[in-house]
């Protein structure tokens, strides 16, 4: 617990310097004031300008960061693809090897970790990721049913899911840092009447309120996409194996059992995560199942 505290706090840091970096970069270069972003002149441009980079860079750097974080906080020990200890690193080897052909993508790192039944896949490219199995699932589920979560997390890579949920984060962060502080300006000027140049409390406290509020409802977005994200990597394992029934038998047996709930920056990119809200990253594990027996058909 206490290393990926402090992970995510060092994450953040460096998020933090490299956001200040940036910031200084674009104004230096571009022209751009952003003391403009609030306040009686507030520049639309400007805002919207620093709205991007905030909202991008985060989530752009948290990506590229994404198989770092997830080798040290998760513990993920990678298998040495060339020379496997036992025979079970050996057949994950071999299976993952078949599926990135199949997928068309390069041979991802792969890797074990400690942990109840999941999986997970990360990585900044289709070329360029990592796939972890937890010993949990191994000790859960049968060659068949394992391939076929494999297939499912390979499908997760093959069809670019961790660089498009990147750009959708950082759509939805830019937003909801503009909007709000736009609505901000609004109540602090048209509402309460601030009549200095400088932006008064009703910006910042109407800003940081919107900021929570708007950023839940942008979080209901992303969950959406991501719950289809997740219909489409069951399809592809489907397609991968020749038939959707692995993928329906290792879905059935993860419903009877307690998976354990992923870090945030790999949360979407399992094969289960939570259920039953308007957050959840995955669909019910019955409607999967569901949508894979209309292949069937």
């Amino acid at each position: 617990m206490f290393k990926r505290i402090g992970l995510f706090i060092l994450t953040n840091l460096a998020i933090l310097v490299m956001l200040s970096i940036i910031l200084n970069l674009v104004s230096w270069f571009f022209g751009v004031d952003f003391s403009q972003i609030a306040g009686a002149g507030q520049n639309y441009v400007s805002l919207l300008i620093f709205a991007a980079v905030i909202g991008f860079s985060g989530s752009i750097i948290s990506f590229l960061m994404s198989k770092t974080i997830a080798k040290s906080s998760m513990g993920v020990q990678l298998i040495d693809v060339d020379h496997p200890r036992n025979e079970v690193e050996r057949w994950l080897v071999v299976t993952v090897a078949k599926l990135a052909k199949i997928k068309g993508v390069a041979m991802p790192e792969v890797g074990l970790y400690h942990g109840e039944p999941n999986a997970f896949a990360t990585g900044p490219s289709k070329n360029n990721s990592l796939v972890a199995v937890s010993d949990g699932l191994l000790a859960s589920m049968n060659k068949e049913e394992v391939e076929a979560v494999l297939g499912h997390e390979m499908s997760h890579v093959a069809n670019g899911d961790m660089v498009t949920m990147t750009l959708i984060q950082g759509v939805i962060n830019t937003f909801v840092i503009s909007l709000s502080r736009v609505i901000g300006n609004i109540v602090d000027r048209g509402i309460l009447r601030n009549e200095s140049d400088a932006p008064g409390a009703g910006y910042y406290i109407t800003s940081l309120v919107l900021d929570m509020v708007l950023g839940l409802l942008g979080s209901m977005v992303v969950a959406a996409f991501s719950r289809y994200r997740e219909y489409r990597a069951d399809a592809g394992a489907a397609q991968a194996l020749g038939s959707p029934a692995p993928m329906i038998n290792a879905l059935a047996r993860l419903g009877g059992m307690q998976s354990s709930e992923l870090p945030g920056y790999v949360k979407g990119f399992g094969i289960s995560g939570g259920m039953g809200s308007l957050f959840a990253t995955h669909p019910p594990i019955e409607a999967r199942i569901k949508a894979l027996r209309e292949l069937q058909n």
